[in-house]
């Protein structure tokens, strides 16, 4: 969702102060500062859906769902990003208020504008997250599910999911799902308008 770059380079901790005043939304990536576009109907239904249905499959687990107005940090990285659905189930990301730092989950609706660095950049970012167990890309315009999970050797593995399974499954937190669930209400008509 980077629409485009700030002109000047900022610390993380002055990045924070900024954000938590700005009515608008940006992403942090090693100084630079990148105001995001809004989101689509159809990106929009399918992020709630998510979250909706991990919200009461994690429901007195301990764990946490955020939808996309809670950041991920990669500190290692230097990096703030805005995934449209995070899970973490770690207690040390109680402590912080305004990211995430330690998450089981990430989630992120394709978009044509950013599905090259969903699927390039942001995706080598996030695997540095050591709590990281899966991540999932939701395709907006037809049924599909990609779920990237962290093997026992630390290599990535792929597992599609398609309207022919009718299911899909997170196993990071032992979810499974119909796809008719994940895309109720999304009309790809709307989609293919815009």
């Amino acid at each position: 969702m980077i629409a485009s770059p700030e002109n000047f380079s900022i610390t993380s901790e002055e990045y924070l102060q900024m954000e938590a005043q700005s009515p608008t939304k940006h992403e942090y990536i090693d100084g630079e500062v990148y105001a995001m576009a809004g989101a689509s109907d159809v990106h929009v239904t399918i992020s709630l859906n998510l979250a909706s249905l991990l919200r009461n499959h994690v429901r007195g687990t301990g764990c946490r769902v955020y939808i996309s107005d809670m950041k991920a940090r990669i500190e290692t990285k230097n990096r703030f990003y805005y995934p449209d659905v995070i899970v973490t189930c770690d207690e040390r990301d109680q402590e912080t208020t305004h990211y995430k730092s330690f998450p089981c989950l990430i989630v992120e609706v394709l978009s044509d504008s950013t599905e090259a660095f969903d699927r390039g950049d942001k995706f080598a970012d996030y695997q540095t997250l050591a709590t990281l167990q899966e991540y999932v890309l939701i395709n907006s315009k037809r049924q599909r599910v990609e779920c990237f999970r962290r093997g026992d050797n630390g290599l990535w593995i792929l597992q599609f999911y398609t309207e022919e399974e009718s299911v899909f499954q997170l196993k990071s937190v032992d979810f499974e799902g119909s796809l008719a669930s994940l895309y109720e209400d999304v009309s790809f008509e709307l989609q293919s308008e815009a």
